[in-house]
């Protein structure tokens, strides 16, 4: 399948990444830490709630745009940040910048990109995000957050979930190295992709620009600098360093527990990403979108919540919104696309994901996302109230939401 207007889902485009990529690389996108059941639950989460549409609304002109960090953008998506995407299809990070710009939606590169800061930044004007991981050298951090800055970044996006890497039991059995090493010992599960292998061997040698000041080098050697020198001991007197370089809106990515996300708006971050790292970190971590709208309640207005994590379909994106979210980051569903067709696939799963949101938006009743609420959602199998014993409210407005009366 060439064409991506034949790609009807994100599971389409996950199929024939599936067929693209040799095993040990699919395995990498796709794998999780220890048994994988937060790799799951973050998908499966979101079975758990129901949408409750509004009919006889005026959705001929729905409005999908929401500024987030203060970025416009054209609808509340981020394609998250992802470590080594020239790994999937030599397009790599700039046709996924390049595709993000084009759709008018937020692209997260990250410290762990094979393609610099600055040649991101020349990909066309986009909503554009820089994720950092701290090391153990502050000459090295600061250097990072100083580039992002002259290149024109809108937002920083301070990753702290892992401190420890996580047990990825998949890239263990194949022997993942990165980038692969064709031996004996691993060219058999390669060969049988021939084309990729072809496009590997043809490609530039892998760096990791962002580490190495924008000079390239071997990236083995500071994948490995990088693995042997990351900061253990991240406080929050790292997060005030951090702001204080960039001065300019900052997200905190990984945070779950409630009080964390309360030390974040202390320290005056502008959000934080509910994240569990794709269930790559912690295994048994809950789902992010379990979290959100007790995280929302309590932090209210002072800071913005977005959620990352399991999301495929745009009515995924649509529940978070309606619990409270600010925005939607992406991962998984992106890398499918530049893995099947490179930069024309990211572009069809970004299309994809609008076309779902305004679709949903509009079968709910609703022409903008801030008409999304509470009111929408109810959590799957909920009795009737006649079951429950409860009253039966006489309107949605003179009551709870459906989700907020069953999570007391």
């Amino acid at each position: 399948m060439s064409n991506p207007a034949r790609c009807v889902n994100v599971a389409d485009f996950k199929a024939l990444a599936r067929r693209q990529l040799p095993r040990p690389l699919f395995d990498y996108i796709e794998g999780g830490a220890d048994d994988e059941v937060t790799c799951r639950s973050n998908i499966g989460a979101y079975d758990r709630f129901e949408l409750v549409p509004g009919f006889l609304r005026d959705v001929r002109n729905i409005d999908l745009s929401r500024k987030v960090l203060g970025c416009e953008l054209s609808m509340p998506l981020i394609l998250a940040p992802t470590g080594m995407t020239r790994l999937f299809h030599p397009g790599g990070e700039l046709a996924v910048a390049s595709e993000a710009a084009r759709a008018g939606v937020g692209y997260a590169l990250s410290t762990m990109a094979t393609t610099s800061i600055e040649a991101v930044a020349g990909t066309g004007r986009g909503p554009r995000l820089y994720q950092l991981y701290l090391v153990n050298d502050d000459g090295v951090n600061r250097e990072m957050v100083e580039r992002a800055r002259a290149a024109g970044y809108d937002a920083l996006i301070l990753t702290v979930d892992c401190i420890v890497a996580g047990n990825r039991e998949r890239d263990l059995r194949n022997g993942l190295t990165v980038p692969p090493k064709l031996g004996l010992g691993s060219l058999s599960k390669f060969a049988v992709k021939p084309l990729w292998c072809l496009r590997y061997l043809a490609s530039p040698a892998f760096d990791l620009p962002n580490l190495s000041s924008g000079k390239g080098g071997d990236v083995s050697t500071l994948a490995s600098y990088f693995a042997a020198n990351m900061k253990l001991s991240i406080t929050w007197d790292d997060v005030a360093r951090v702001a204080n370089w960039w001065n300019g809106p900052l997200a905190i990515k990984g945070l779950q527990a409630t009080n964390d996300v309360v030390k974040a708006a202390d320290a005056g971050a502008s959000a934080v990403v509910l994240s569990n790292h794709g269930g790559r970190q912690l295994d048994f971590a809950p789902a992010p979108i379990d979290l959100l709208a007790d995280v929302v309640d309590h932090l209210g207005d002072r800071i913005e919540v977005l959620v990352d994590g399991g999301i495929h379909r745009g009515s995924q994106i649509a529940k978070a919104l309606a619990m409270g979210a600010r925005a939607c980051l992406v991962g998984r569903s992106y890398l499918y696309g530049v893995a099947a067709m490179g930069a024309p696939g990211v572009r069809r799963v970004i299309e994809l994901l609008r076309q779902e949101l305004e679709r949903t938006c509009g079968l709910l009743g609703c022409a903008s996302v801030d008409e999304l609420g509470r009111e929408h959602l109810r959590l799957a199998g909920l009795p009737p109230y006649f079951l429950a014993d409860r009253d039966v409210p006489s309107s949605p407005s003179d009551s709870e939401t459906p989700l907020r009366s069953i999570s007391r």
